[in-house]
């Protein structure tokens, strides 16, 4: 007899956990389970999503993922899917400080003759390793200037937060956001002693070089991400994948749940396991007549919105170099965009031949009112920007907005607090569990790595 689980949203984290259930569970196998992927809208893959028009392959959210994981790969060829790996241009990034783009050092030589940094602001950084270590959480904003100084911070960690989560690093939770290299300074009591130490054991495993970065080198697929959705919807097949089925409550049951699905038919699922794989917004109102508590913990979880612009141009229209990643803007030169991707410099099929596709990224935590601007406004505030930065003065050929209102959930100062009593909440509720980007990684990848931790707790519960 098989056992049913309902999971609640069609997301990277629903599909890759049906996926991983379904694989892990073969037929024959005692107590095999049946996962069902209940999602809201008519399609598939939440935020992840290509568009393809007139030759041009724009991203409504993320534009790929870092090789550095092993799951996410595992999920991919399991599915039959070959990940592209993006162009060596894109190694290339710049951060635009003063009126102008400076190119990030990759190396500790190219990082002294760089003018990112000042001369006192690198001395800072040397004296990094001089620095007591501090055990308890912070914020990414005081983690960094304490460790690194205040140019460091302001020059590149800042515009990293908001190239990653969208964020405010004064509220950021460095713990909760960047684990990594808070795990670092308390391991080693600092970030370079750190690296030292790391980049030995790494040698002596025979292992390459070791940084407090995420590291890998970012990928897709021919088709954008969105090929992995309907790989994994595929997979699944539409037996398992259950398009506009909108979960507005669950009931408890004697030895499950039924799951209860808004529409004039009224419908249900009933299943032994019940998972919450959908935004926190969503699971909240699910769970508001279920367990009130635990309804509002993760009701507060909040996300800023975000607007993408994607703007298609030929390639003589552009007088400036675009074979490279793009450029992130720090907060403190007061701009109103967050960044620029050089898209298909990135991966060379984003555009027809001729053409570069451009994405440029507004709003995020300090500055959501921007990304809601109507649609010419936002165009308009976008063009003066670019103007000013890179000298671009032609109309764009092509144009697409994908605009989020609720965009990248935060993790401030706290947030691992939350955690441990939505945690003990869900305790309480025997075959319920929450998973999504809300709340430990943002990204595909650890949608990916969290789909299969749960995947195996749940199939080695039987």
């Amino acid at each position: 007899m098989s056992l049913k689980i309902a999971i609640v949203g069609g997301g990277i984290s629903g599909l890759s956990l049906g996926w991983f259930l379904m694989a892990g569970s073969k037929p024959g196998k005692k107590n095999p389970v049946e996962p069902v992927v209940l999602e809201a809208e008519d399609r598939p893959g939440g935020k992840i999503r290509t568009e393809r028009a007139v030759g041009y392959l724009p991203e409504w959210g993320a534009n790929g993922f870092l090789d550095n994981r092993p799951r996410t790969i595992e999920f991919a060829e399991g599915l039959g899917l070959k990940p592209l790996r993006s162009s060596d241009a894109s190694r290339k990034r710049f951060i635009f400080l003063k009126g102008r783009l400076k190119l990030l050092p990759e190396t500790p030589k190219a990082f002294l003759a760089s003018s990112v940094l000042s001369p006192l602001g690198k001395l800072r950084i040397a004296l990094e390793p001089f620095i007591p270590a501090k055990m308890d959480d912070e914020t990414l904003a005081a983690f960094a200037t304490r460790r690194l100084g205040r140019q460091a911070f302001e020059n590149l960690i800042d515009p990293m937060a908001s190239g990653i989560f969208a964020g405010d690093p004064a509220k950021m939770s460095v713990e909760s956001c960047f684990p990594k290299i808070k795990k670092i300074e308390r391991e080693y009591g600092g970030l370079i002693k750190g690296m030292i130490r790391l980049g030995k054991e790494a040698k002596k495993a025979g292992k390459g070089p070791v940084g407090a970065g995420p590291g890998g080198i970012l990928s897709s697929f021919p088709g954008g991400l969105e090929q992995l959705i309907t790989a994994a919807k595929t997979a699944l097949g539409d037996e398992r994948v259950k398009l506009c089925s909108r979960v507005e409550g669950l009931e408890k049951m004697k030895t499950g749940y039924r799951v209860h699905i808004g529409g004039a038919e009224n419908l249900s699922v009933e299943a032994e396991y019940v998972v919450l794989a959908c935004p926190a917004y969503e699971a909240s109102l699910i769970l508001k007549d279920f367990d009130k508590g635990l309804s509002t913990l993760i009701r507060d979880i909040y996300y800023p919105a975000v607007s993408v612009v994607s703007l298609g141009f030929k390639k003589e229209k552009i007088h400036f170099d675009a074979d490279a990643f793009g450029f992130l803007v720090p907060f403190k030169e007061g701009r109103k965009i967050l960044g620029t991707l050089y898209d298909s410099s990135v991966f060379p099929e984003r555009a027809p031949a001729g053409h570069v596709l451009l994405r440029v990224m507004v709003g995020g935590a300090r500055a959501s009112g921007l990304a809601m601007l109507p649609d010419e406004k936002l165009l308009s505030a976008v063009m003066e920007e670019l103007g000013g930065m890179l000298g671009l003065k032609a109309d764009p050929d092509f144009l697409r907005i994908f605009r989020h209102e609720k965009a990248i959930p935060q993790y401030p100062l706290g947030h691992s607090e939350r955690l441990k009593k939505m945690d003990e909440m869900v305790a309480a509720h025997r075959g319920l569990f929450i998973a999504g980007n809300a709340f430990r990684g943002i990204s595909m990848n650890d949608c990916i790595d969290n789909s299969f931790k749960l995947s195996q707790n749940i199939i080695g519960g039987f």
